[in-house]
């Protein structure tokens, strides 16, 4: 499977088979018992080694943050908190949890529930019951996730109390931000400047770059690097260009610089990538998936 990036979180349970994934970790192996967790907007591929099958659950970033707030509510003063804190504990953006075939395996009526419920569409009606599966499935995995130990200062402390959140961030992504998501995606081969997309968007470079990273995650820069890398991608897999050519189509003008950022957003040179497309005998991903 091609590295793509979701706009976010993603949670992989391995259901059967076996997979090499390949993100921002370099390469793993996955199997019976791994769960994968994915940050948004984290590039992330699959080589299914024989046949494999997955469930995935998409979770809403502001659903997330929501709940890290209110378990978090004795060091957070508000809602608006929990982002920079989320920031600082999960500093991981893509881990391959380990949780083992009997743990998984206790996970997998929980998920099945959940598909049949999404697929049903009683979202509304089952809505308290797919919160207890997911509050249940999330109660074995989260033990193995990788946290930074965040300590809140005397002061911190002092001051934190448990409130109401006083905002809150379930807003439509600004104009500006998405003027410029629309410019890169149209150009990805273009060498946009930080002044020029500042321009487009009628702000100035440091607002842009607080706008842009407050709708989709990453700085403008960061952002055109995993479209790019996305393409290229897609070339190699598609194409039998030279890995120098198929990066100078997306922007870079070196086949090091492609190489770089290459390796840097998918684990891997694109010459590995490459050739993992090649073997023979390849089966694809099966996957169920639950939105949360």
């Amino acid at each position: 499977m091609s590295p793509v990036a979701y706009d976010c979180v993603k949670l992989i349970v391995i259901r059967s088979g076996s997979a090499i994934l390949f993100s921002e970790f370099g390469e793993r192996p996955v199997k019976p018992g791994d769960v994968v967790l994915l940050g948004a907007n984290v590039l992330c591929g699959s080589e299914p080694e024989g046949h494999v099958t997955v469930t995935t659950i998409y979770a809403d970033t502001d659903f997330l943050l929501d709940q890290l707030f209110w378990q978090h509510a004795d060091v957070l003063c508000d809602r608006l908190d929990a982002q920079g804190f989320a920031d600082t504990i999960y500093t991981e953006p893509a881990q391959v949890l380990r949780l083992g075939e009997d743990r998984a395996g206790m996970l997998m009526p929980w998920l099945d529930e959940m598909v049949a419920l999404s697929i049903g569409g009683a979202y509304r009606e089952r809505f308290h019951r797919m919160q207890a599966l997911w509050f249940s499935v999330m109660d074995q995995v989260a033990p193995f996730i990788q946290v930074t130990p965040y300590r809140a200062s005397p002061r911190q402390r002092a001051r934190a109390r448990p409130t109401w959140p006083r905002s809150r961030r379930f807003a439509p992504v600004r104009v500006e931000a998405r003027l410029v998501c629309d410019a890169l995606r149209s150009d990805i081969a273009r060498c946009w400047s930080s002044p020029e997309l500042a321009a487009l968007a009628h702000l100035s470079v440091k607002q842009l770059s607080r706008v842009f990273v407050d709708a989709y995650g990453k700085t403008p820069g960061a952002y055109l690097t995993m479209l790019r890398v996305q393409e290229m991608a897609r070339l190699l897999r598609e194409t039998d260009l030279p890995v120098a050519e198929a990066g100078r189509r997306v922007g870079w003008r070196s086949r090091n610089r492609a190489t770089t950022a290459f390796r840097e957003a998918v684990g891997i040179t694109p010459s590995r990538y490459r050739a993992m497309g090649t073997v023979d005998g390849r089966a694809p991903i099966i996957e169920t998936s639950a939105p949360s």
